[in-house]
């Protein structure tokens, strides 16, 4: 009974500690995004795919995707920002550990499971430059495929920040069907250059 005890003050303690990690992660990226307007781009672009792939009419589906030009160019330009702002950050603040579970304090007893959060959005920054100024030559529809998986992406690097990478990869799969792998298939060539380096170095 002792043992059954002391495993569970532990388990508590570990609990306490994680949450208490995540809640000032969640806190620090909420005062830098707080400032932009990416979420609400991020929702009117996605909307606005799933209604231009949904159309039969292929002059009206070009045309709602070109009305969404504004809207990546300001999203890509904001992000960017974002980029540049937590690029100040201490490095100390920004390490992401790379273990699939959350343990407390484990981006520094684990220094080498670890990458900085960064770069990472770094690298986002310019994957949605290049996707919303469409440097590939990419038709329409390509680009917003190309587009929507850069946005996912990002997205999923920011939960895997305050969460896991375990919890960031279930709530892609939950609201957007897209299994992580299937991400970083899909963001351009670049991007997931960078980012695989990123995450094996």
């Amino acid at each position: 009974m002792d043992v059954l005890i002391l495993v569970l003050l532990v388990a508590c303690g570990l609990w306490v500690l994680r949450s208490t990690e995540q809640r000032r992660r969640i806190a620090l990226l909420g005062r830098s995004l707080g400032q932009y307007q990416i979420e609400t781009l991020m929702e009117t672009l996605t909307q606005g795919y799933l209604r231009a792939l949904g159309e039969s009419d292929p002059e009206r589906r070009q045309q709602i995707l070109n009305m969404l030009n504004s809207a990546e160019q300001s999203v890509a330009l904001q992000f960017g920002s974002f980029a540049t702002e937590c690029a100040r950050l201490d490095e100390a603040q920004t390490r992401v550990s790379k273990l699939s579970v959350a343990l407390p304090f484990a981006d520094r007893l684990f220094p080498q499971a670890t990458f900085d959060v960064r770069k990472a959005f770094s690298i986002h920054a310019r994957g949605l430059a290049q996707a919303a100024s469409n440097e590939l030559g990419r038709s329409a529809r390509d680009k917003a495929f190309t587009m929507s998986a850069e946005l996912l992406l990002m997205q999923h690097t920011c939960h895997w920040f305050c969460r896991s990478l375990t919890t960031a990869s279930a709530r892609t799969l939950m609201r957007h069907q897209t299994p992580y792998a299937q991400l970083v298939d899909s963001v351009a060539p670049a991007t997931r250059r960078d980012y695989e380096a990123l995450l094996r170095g």
